[in-house]
């Protein structure tokens, strides 16, 4: 990586706006071990820019361009995107618990396993996105599309997905459990490889024309008081 970026390598730097906003409009830059943690870098044009183990705590990229960005290892407790354009960026082992991704731009864009804990992305546009071995927990992700896709090891326990298109989703090692599913269109969708505990009953509509196990049914009967044997 780093003779990919020969010079443009800033390791174990302090950084805030007035270092970053030079190095704009030059050719990208490579991040390691930096402290961008409060840094305001909203605005900023950071396109296929690399961030190695940085420290980003409550760094403000609103409104940044930050589309083919790499993101590797770094962690972010409310860090702020909200309509950043972060377009076939991929965030690898990062964690972003509690960010902000509202308006944010996130098509073709990859999560894989990371933490985005309590993360709000309601209204991000996120045609072709993908999420792998990734919590979100308490996320918010109203409206998303998942359609036709393998969702593996994603765990949207106590998630909003209100409004959410799971029309033929494979289900992996996923966790549904206790999350809000108002408005959910599951038919197709292969659910036998997701929790569905703590879902009611009164759900099950919800999924007509998915494929759910003995297991499940049996889990969602069992509120009647019934057992399926």
């Amino acid at each position: 990586m780093d003779d990919l970026f020969a010079d443009r390598t800033i390791s174990e730097q302090t950084l805030g706006r007035a270092d970053i906003a030079p190095l704009v409009g030059g050719l990208p830059h490579h991040l390691v071990d930096c402290d961008l943690d409060e840094a305001d870098l909203s605005g900023l044009d950071l396109s296929r820019w690399t961030f190695e183990r940085c420290q980003l705590r409550r760094t403000d990229l609103t409104g940044a361009k930050l589309d083919g960005s790499r993101w590797m290892s770094c962690r972010g407790g409310f860090a702020t995107f909200a309509g950043a354009d972060l377009r076939e960026a991929a965030l690898t082992a990062c964690d972003f618990n509690n960010g902000a991704f509202r308006r944010a731009k996130l098509f073709g864009s990859k999560f894989e396993r990371c933490k985005l804990t309590g993360a709000d992305l309601t209204d991000a546009s996120a045609l072709d996105m993908e999420f792998k071995e990734t919590l979100l927990v308490n996320a918010r992700l109203p409206g998303f599309s998942f359609r036709k896709q393998v969702v593996t090891a994603v765990d949207f326990s106590q998630a909003d997905l209100a409004k959410c298109d799971f029309r033929g989703t494979l289900f992996d090692g996923c966790s549904l459990r206790d999350a809000t599913l108002d408005g959910c269109r599951f038919d197709g969708a292969d659910l036998r490889g997701a929790d569905i505990s703590g879902l009611r009953l009164v759900n099950a509509g919800l999924f007509r024309g998915a494929t759910i196990s003995r297991e499940q049914a049996g889990q969602l009967l069992g509120e009647l008081g019934l057992n399926v044997r």
